[in-house]
């Protein structure tokens, strides 16, 4: 584990009325920013904002995150609040003027799903850059090391302000873009230099009908070769979201009833083996609180996180013999060895085939006349393979097969 991110509406009071796209219930300060709930978030009184949460968290040995909405808040706008000039610490003045959140916000432009809660920023204003620059700069002072900018990626591309004062900050901010539904290569290609990761799909929820649709646009952003492209201060990755694993609530009910998962024991492997090999960020969006052995084995496990973090030449492999309902991905590793994941989607137990000539053809340079195999799930050790690997996967299954070839 590395980050640990506060999902939305943290600045949002708890009281009758407040839902998810009431306006007049969030905690602004005088400049018009987000802040903290100190009823829910006591430490953050005095103007502390997230200062003391962070603090905790950095001495677990963790970094600390928050998702934050595009743009500036309606109530903000509504109260007209004044706008912070980080360079002078007063009020931002251009033209004899002092700005205000009126003046910046774009209200015909609101977030399409909180409509009433969030507008985009005039960033061809200079008070709206100075906006921009405010809150980020007070994310840094409370020590925030990642913000989920939602509302924005396959939608609102307005995102380059943002980046533009991240790369000013002396304190390094991961910046994440939500909710990606609409996205596609092309967008990504716009935007994954001014980001370091960005979601290519709506919510993802344990549904096999919601694992199975990540399988076509993993391809597509893998074979568009977006996997590790230059990103801000660094590399930028395709994000398909959090692993729906072990105990959950339902979509909208942040505080229960909990339940377990609804993927069964396949089907979980299969989308840990997808996002691994797709090397899309892993989050985990279960309760850790409550984290039974076999999800803890699951998310923590050391072929997994490898393949993950450190693999490359990751891509879907159209191999001749994996057809009608199945699915392989092929990556090589950082000491030569060859990941090869089969995925069944079919209803039915199926059997899968690959070529080692087939797999050659898409990794050349490669030597796979003979290879040793090990699947990493079952444990289970193949031998020498010489010409194919063949296996019958269960369905909605998977195999993840490790090769030392030579």
């Amino acid at each position: 584990m590395q980050y640990v991110v506060v999902d939305y509406l943290w600045y949002r009071r708890k009281v009758e009325g407040a839902d998810a796209d009431s306006s007049g219930f969030d905690v602004i300060d005088e400049w018009g920013r987000m802040v903290p709930d100190p009823d829910r978030w006591p430490s953050s009184r005095d103007g502390n904002g997230f200062t003391e949460v962070a603090k905790k968290v950095h001495d677990m040995g963790l970094k600390f995150g928050i998702h934050v909405m595009r743009g500036i808040s309606t109530q903000a706008v509504n109260a007209n609040t004044l706008i912070l000039d980080t360079k002078t610490g007063e009020a931002f003045e251009e033209g004899r003027k002092k700005w205000t959140a009126q003046d910046i916000g774009i209200k015909e432009r609101p977030c399409s799903w909180m409509p009433h809660g969030f507008m985009s920023v005039n960033t061809t204003a200079r008070a709206g850059a100075a906006f921009l620059t405010s809150l980020y700069t007070q994310y840094a002072e409370w020590g925030v090391d990642f913000v989920k900018h939602d509302c924005v990626f396959g939608g609102d591309l307005d995102i380059d302000e943002i980046s533009v004062v991240l790369k000013q900050l002396d304190h390094p901010i991961l910046y994440s873009l939500s909710p990606g539904t609409r996205a596609t290569p092309a967008m990504a290609k716009d935007v994954s230099g001014l980001v370091n990761m960005y979601r290519i799909t709506g919510d993802d929820w344990d549904s096999w009908e919601n694992l199975v649709s990540h399988f076509d646009v993993s391809r597509d952003f893998a074979a568009a070769n977006m996997i590790g492209a230059t990103g801000l201060k660094g590399k930028s990755w395709p994000d398909l979201d959090m692993l729906p694993l072990g105990w959950l609530t339902d979509p909208e009910s942040n505080e229960g009833p909990h339940r377990t998962t609804n993927l069964t024991p396949d089907e979980q492997k299969s989308q840990v083996t997808l996002w691994s090999m797709a090397k899309s960020p892993l989050m985990f969006g279960g309760d850790v609180r409550n984290l039974d052995n076999a999800t803890y084995a699951l998310i923590t496990n050391e072929i997994v996180l490898e393949i993950n973090s450190f693999s490359s030449n990751n891509m879907e492999a159209c191999f001749p013999y994996v057809t009608n309902g199945a699915r392989s991905w092929i990556a090589t590793g950082r000491d030569g060895e060859v990941y090869l994941a089969f995925f069944n989607v079919n209803t039915d137990q199926t059997e899968i085939t690959a070529m080692t000539s087939d797999m050659a053809k898409v990794l050349p340079g490669k030597n796979l006349s003979s290879c040793m195999c090990h699947e990493l799930w079952s444990g289970r050790d193949c031998g020498v393979l010489k010409q194919s690997l063949s296996k019958a996967v269960a369905s909605h299954g998977c195999e993840l097969f490790i090769m030392f070839c030579s």
